[in-house]
């Protein structure tokens, strides 16, 4: 990582180790992103060449995921549409703020990925749980991936051997943990052991499709619904006044593109936060209606009734359906080794920063680490996607640690960036800033400790 003198709260002996994690410093970027070298590295002025339109569709492509499913029935957890939209809104105004203040403090400490702003503007503490809670939210989201391919395929297969629903698991290769095991270990495996992900350049634009096409088809659906869709019951309003956090989750979870949003900044060919203001308030909007637009008319088609996974509602027959099922399994399957290699990287990070070993000097050392690291992590989170029933369980509990990323350590950031300023006078510009800054910390730690502990709550009763 660079010593610029522009870093904030840096100290040389906090930062010797970094400039040898080389596959950390790549990490954590959009796929759709080139690594940019610093200023002084290769070009001239260290500015990218990507557009502010460019980088509105790929924020827009960060955020949008697999966290669409799930929409539907976190309005349903809300309390209805006027609900689900209302915060919605709300939330909206501080996952924008976040963005900018990543980019100011981007700027500030001369570091392009979201880990290493953390560590030049808060320190050392806050960096390694950023770091830990990186590892763990790529990890949560892995066996989200694993049990949305079940899904998927259970319903693909029920309407291939043209028998029942309920009879689907009557034949051994039709059984849910075996198609699972079997997709995971033939296609996902081999493509998490690279060191690298170059080979996936293409998958955004395959998630991109995917995601709008599965939009497209859920409005549709409830525009010209089939005769046999008749909705259980639309609830109008929350059951009590705390059923509104329960959506929160499912938010933070879909609306967390703040991790790869820093080299996204520094892509752009004017990296200026103003412009950046700009860029992701556009892709928020985008990503709102999209959002919206599947949240309510899963939610209308289906009301109460309507499953955690929104397209497992839908009967098995369903051909365009079915197709959609069809692009969900394959932006899973692309999109499972990038998160597990933003994972590993983090741990290798890690491994190197406290063992003081450079990639250079353990090259055949880092192949087995990453050899063991990669079968693990397989391992793990197969084994947890195989017993954990749907997607809502981990959403649940990934959803505090996405607002970590969106309220906790931006909201930190801004903090710590504005005690460095060194000023005779604090005006009250600084005052506010300040306090927004304690606020979204605030906000952040509440949601996280609420959806934390809801989902503990929830499946200790269950």
């Amino acid at each position: 990582m660079a010593q610029g003198t522009g870093s904030i709260n840096s100290d040389y002996k906090d930062w010797e180790w970094s400039a040898d994690a080389g596959e950390r410093a790549r990490l954590l970027q959009s796929p759709s992103v080139e690594t940019v070298p610093k200023s002084g590295e290769s070009q001239g002025n260290g500015l990218g060449a990507t557009s502010a339109l460019g980088a509105v569709f790929i924020v827009v492509n960060a955020a949008l995921g697999a966290g669409l499913l799930n929409f539907p029935a976190a309005f349903n957890m809300a309390g209805g549409v006027a609900a689900g939209i209302a915060l919605q809104m709300c939330m909206l105004i501080f996952i924008i703020g976040g963005l900018v203040i990543l980019a100011y403090c981007s700027q500030a400490s001369n570091e392009r990925t979201y880990q290493e702003v953390v560590w030049a503007v808060c320190g050392k503490v806050p960096g390694v749980l950023c770091e830990v809670a990186i590892a763990v939210y790529t990890f949560g989201t892995c066996i989200a991936f694993l049990i949305i391919i079940g899904d998927q395929e259970d319903k693909i297969i029920a309407a291939l051997v043209t028998e029942p629903e309920e009879a689907g698991s009557s034949h051994w290769y039709t059984d849910r943990k075996f198609t699972i095991s079997i997709t995971a270990f033939l296609l996902i495996l081999p493509l998490s052991i690279p060191k690298e992900i170059g080979f996936q350049k293409y998958a955004s634009s395959l998630s991109v499709i995917g995601t709008w096409y599965v939009t497209a088809v859920i409005i549709i659906k409830y525009i010209w619904p089939d005769k046999e869709l008749v909705p259980v019951e639309i609830p109008t309003s929350p059951s009590t006044w705390t059923a509104v956090f329960n959506a929160m989750p499912t938010i933070c979870f879909g609306f967390q593109c703040h991790v790869s949003s820093v080299p996204v900044f520094n892509s752009m060919k004017q990296p200026e936060v103003k412009t950046w203001g700009a860029v992701v308030t556009a892709a928020m909007v985008i990503a709102l209606f999209v959002y919206t637009g599947t949240g309510v008319c899963g939610f209308l088609t289906f009301g109460a009734g309507v499953e955690q996974d929104v397209l497992l509602s839908y009967p098995s027959n369903d051909i365009p359906v079915a197709l959609a099922r069809a692009f969900i399994i394959l932006c899973v399957l692309t999109s499972y080794p990038i998160l597990h290699f933003c994972g590993r990287a983090v741990l290798e990070g890690l491994w190197l920063r406290y063992t003081g070993v450079t990639v250079e000097e353990d090259v055949v050392r880092e192949r087995r680490r990453r050899l063991l690291q990669t079968i693990s992590w397989f391992l793990l989170t197969l084994l947890l996607a195989l017993f954990i029933p749907d997607i809502g369980k981990v959403i649940s509990v990934i959803g505090g640690l996405a607002a970590c990323f969106i309220f906790v350590f931006p909201g930190l950031c801004l903090i710590h960036a504005k005690l460095s300023e060194i000023q005779e006078t604090r005006a009250i510009s600084w005052w506010a800033q300040v306090s927004y800054g304690v606020f979204m910390v605030t906000l952040g730690a509440f949601i996280f400790g609420q959806t934390t502990a809801n989902a503990i709550f929830v499946d200790l009763t269950a």
